[in-house]
């Protein structure tokens, strides 16, 4: 029964945590929103339905997960945040942080979670990282010279930002949480990279080639079909 209890608190803070930064973000994205004056004006309705739409879509994209030969198995890349840039390319950052939320609890819907949610906080997270900048950016002036200028800080701010949390904060928690020793979770990096030897060469050779990775990919995939998607879904020029 003490185990019991000390496990609820344990989830009970890590839940807490992740509603704050949910929280956070959006007040972030929102703020940028108002001194900006970058929101588009849809109906309710409309914002939505968007909204929805690309979360969904999202979440679909999240089921499909391709292995990186350079990362342990626990690092597995989507391109679930296309249609979340999607979303905020068209809404604004602020649409884009739900659009993410909304893609995290629908994957949980269909398909739950296997690392004690830690991981799907960190791809919501990880991902705002990505989202907020690009979409502001874009905003500011909707040209394909600042869609490429914001997706490429997107890319660096998720690549800096992602790496340190994951250090600092998301692989000592999954160890908590899911209860493996961290040192075997750095084991499982050695079996792939015999250079992983630590957290910190964990995050180096593992966790930043996979950003990298991830916001090239994703970048690229955005710039070359938002406008299309924008004309054939959204039926609105920017």
């Amino acid at each position: 029964m003490k185990e019991l209890l000390v496990s609820m608190k344990e989830n009970l803070s890590f839940l807490l945590v992740c509603l704050a930064v949910f929280a956070a973000l959006v007040l972030i994205a929102s703020a940028a929103e108002r001194i900006m004056k970058t929101r588009r004006s849809v109906t309710p309705a409309r914002y939505v339905t968007i909204t929805a739409i690309c979360g969904a879509l999202a979440a679909i994209l999240m089921l499909f997960e391709i292995p990186l030969f350079f990362a342990p198995s626990f690092y597995e890349m989507d391109l679930s945040e296309v249609p979340v840039l999607f979303c905020g390319f068209f809404l604004g950052p602020a649409a884009g942080v739900t659009c993410e939320l909304l893609k995290i609890l629908l994957k949980l819907v269909m398909k739950g979670t296997s690392t004690a949610f830690v991981g799907d906080f960190a791809n919501f997270f990880v991902g705002c990282s990505m989202i907020i900048p690009a979409t502001i950016l874009y905003h500011c002036k909707k040209s394909k010279r600042f869609a490429l200028i914001g997706l490429g800080v997107g890319t660096l701010v998720m690549t800096v930002f992602g790496s340190f949390f994951n250090a600092v904060y998301l692989l000592p928690k999954f160890s908590e949480l899911y209860g493996i020793p961290l040192e075997a979770i750095i084991a499982m990096g050695t079996d792939v990279n015999a250079s992983i030897t630590s957290v910190s060469t964990l995050v180096l050779f593992a966790v930043v080639p996979f950003n990298i990775l991830k916001g090239v990919v994703v970048s690229a995939l955005t710039f070359l079909l938002y406008k299309r998607v924008e004309k054939a879904l959204f039926r609105r020029k920017a």
